[in-house]
C-alpha cells in the first residue's frame, strides 16, 4: 500500500463524514440545507481527521508508543517509509487547509464557529503531542465522543441552519458513541505496547475487560439514540432504522470479547467504522425521507 494512504489510515475517515452527513441531512430534512456549507463542513471534518491521524503517527512514535512490537497497521514514521519531519509538516498542512475550509463557515455562521474550529484543531495536535497528550491521559474516549459526536453534527447543522435544538444534540451523541467504539478496540489491541510506553488509556487503566466492555456499550448507546430523538421530535420515524446496525455489530462484539491477536482486533476496527457509515447513511434517510 502506498505509504501515504497508510499514514492517513482511510478506516477512521468514517469517524469525519458520519457527523457531517448526519448534520446535513437533519438540515435538509428540516428545509435549512445550504449545498455550499455542507461541502465546506465535509472538507474540514476530513482535513482535520487526516491532519490528527499525521500528527498520531508522528507524536506517538516520538515518544515512543510506535515501536516495531505493535500489533496495529503500519505506522509510516515508526517503520520509516515516511521521514519523521515530512509527517510533521503534513499533518500541519492539513490543519492549515481544515482552518481554511471553515474560514468560509466562520463568515456564514459567526465566531462560534471559529471557536469551534480553532479547539477541534488544537484538540487534534495536542491528543498526542505535548507534555500531558490526552491520549496518554485517558482523555482521548471523551475528546472523540464530544468532537465525533454533538460538537460535529451540531456544527454542521448549525452552519447551514443558523440555529440549533436539542434533538441534534443529541443526534450527534450516536456517531460520537461508534467512533468512540472504534477508538476502544484501538486501545484494547494496543494495550501492552502502550502500558510500556506509559501511554495511560481507559484501557492501560482499567484493563481488557473494561475496554471490551466499553466497546459494548458504545454499541447499544448509538442504537438507542434514534429512538431518544423521536421522543424528542415525535417525527421522523424512519431514523429507527439506523438501529439495526446493532444486530450487525453481533459479530463484532464477539469478536472483540473473543480475539486477542492483532489482526483479529485490526478488522473489527475495519468493521466498526464501516458499521458507523452505514448508520450514517440509515439515519440520513430516515430523517430526510420519513417524516410525519
Amino acid at each position: 500500500m502506498n505509504p501515504w494512504l497508510l499514514a492517513i489510515r482511510p478506516k477512521t475517515l468514517p469517524a469525519a463524514v458520519a457527523p457531517v452527513l448526519i448534520g446535513t441531512a437533519m438540515a435538509y430534512g428540516d428545509g435549512l440545507g445550504n449545498a455550499p456549507a455542507a461541502f465546506m463542513a465535509f472538507l474540514a471534518a476530513l482535513f482535520i481527521q487526516i491532519g490528527t491521524n499525521l500528527a498520531n503517527d508522528y507524536f506517538d512514535f516520538k515518544n515512543g508508543a510506535d515501536t516495531a512490537e505493535r500489533k496495529g497497521p503500519t505506522r509510516v514514521t515508526q517503520a520509516g517509509l515516511i521521514k519523521p519531519e515530512v509527517v510533521l509538516i503534513a499533518a500541519i498542512i492539513f490543519f492549515a487547509l481544515s482552518f481554511l475550509a471553515s474560514l468560509y463557515l466562520v463568515h456564514r455562521a459567526g465566531p462560534v464557529i471559529l471557536f469551534i474550529a480553532i479547539v477541534s484543531i488544537l484538540s487534534g495536535i495536542f491528543y498526542t503531542a505535548g507534555p500531558k497528550p490526552l491520549g496518554y491521559l485517558g482523555l482521548g474516549d471523551i475528546f472523540v465522543l464530544v468532537f465525533f459526536g454533538p460538537v460535529a453534527v451540531a456544527g454542521t447543522y448549525y452552519t447551514q441552519s443558523l440555529e440549533i435544538n436539542p434533538a441534534i444534540i443529541v443526534a450527534g451523541l450516536a456517531p460520537g458513541f461508534l467512533s468512540t467504539a472504534i477508538l476502544a478496540i484501538n486501545n484494547l489491541r494496543d494495550i501492552d505496547t502502550d502500558r510500556r510506553a506509559g501511554k495511560f488509556t481507559l484501557a492501560v487503566r482499567f484493563g481488557r475487560s473494561f475496554a471490551m466492555s466499553e466497546y459494548l456499550f458504545c454499541i447499544i448507546a448509538a442504537t438507542l439514540i434514534p429512538f431518544a430523538v423521536e421522543l424528542i421530535t415525535d417525527d421522523h420515524k424512519g431514523i429507527a432504522m439506523a438501529s439495526l446496525v446493532g444486530f450487525a455489530a453481533i459479530p463484532c462484539v464477539k469478536a472483540a470479547f473473543t480475539h486477542l491477536d492483532g489482526a483479529g482486533l485490526n478488522r473489527v476496527l475495519g468493521q466498526t467504522g464501516r458499521l458507523l457509515l452505514i448508520y450514517s447513511i440509515l439515519f440520513s434517510i430516515g430523517w430526510v425521507l420519513w417524516s410525519r
